[in-house]
């Protein structure tokens, strides 16, 4: 079960163990699973859960398709449109196409150019887990693009140890623990026996120790 003052308490702790810095640095989970078999695709873990507060940071975001998605797209200020005749040309660009999918950890596309992107960038971003969202024509993805800048992505594959960032130190502590605790609220309820498939979760700065959230 999770508790809130525990979570908040781990949180501060990492901040203060952290050698000072001049500079904001990223606040990470690691959550070890256990009673698990990862072997079974069933029992892997592939989320995307909204975060009340964000990370802290910007989140890359990719739009491919043109007409009225090309125009919300500009209006919600995407990092990136993609038309579809630059898909097949990145396809034979694979050091670009490698670039693109390793800078935006987001990506939109228009169901018509689904097919070509899956024969042109798959290979790139399929094995990151970065295959777009299908987008039909008549969805507004305004409000898409926002709700994914809050967001962050749980692939688990075929491990039980994963890690994730939920912050910065330049976030308030209450703010950071309130992400936390929607992550691991979220990922017990996906989980065969709940909280106990949960092995142990630790908080820590980019550059500080670890704490075990008891």
């Amino acid at each position: 079960m999770v508790d809130k003052a525990k979570i908040l308490e781990a949180v501060k702790a990492a901040i203060e163990k952290a050698p000072e810095r001049k500079f904001s640095e990223s606040i990470d989970i690691t959550i070890n699973l256990k009673n698990i078999d990862m072997a079974q695709p069933k029992n892997r873990i592939d989320e995307l859960i909204l975060l009340p507060h964000g990370i802290g940071e910007k989140i890359g975001i990719c739009v491919i398709g043109k007409g009225d998605i090309v125009t919300q797209a500009k209006d919600a200020k995407v990092d990136l449109i993609i038309g579809p005749e630059e898909v097949e040309r990145l396809g034979g660009a694979p050091r670009e196409a490698r670039r693109v999918a390793s800078t935006y950890r987001y990506f939109l596309a228009e169901m018509g150019v689904m097919p070509q992107v899956g024969r042109f960038l798959g290979p790139r971003l399929g094995p990151r887990g970065r295959m777009p969202m299908p987008i039909a024509g008549s969805t507004d993805i305004r409000p898409i693009v926002e709700r994914l800048r809050n967001s962050i992505k749980i692939r688990t594959k075929d491990k039980t140890v994963f890690s994730t960032k939920v912050g910065t130190t330049a976030m308030k502590p209450e703010q950071v623990a309130e992400n936390i605790e929607a992550i691991i609220k979220r990922i017990e309820s996906v989980l065969e026996q709940g909280p106990l498939n949960v092995r142990s979760v630790f908080v820590k700065t980019t550059m500080g120790p670890a704490v075990r959230l008891e």
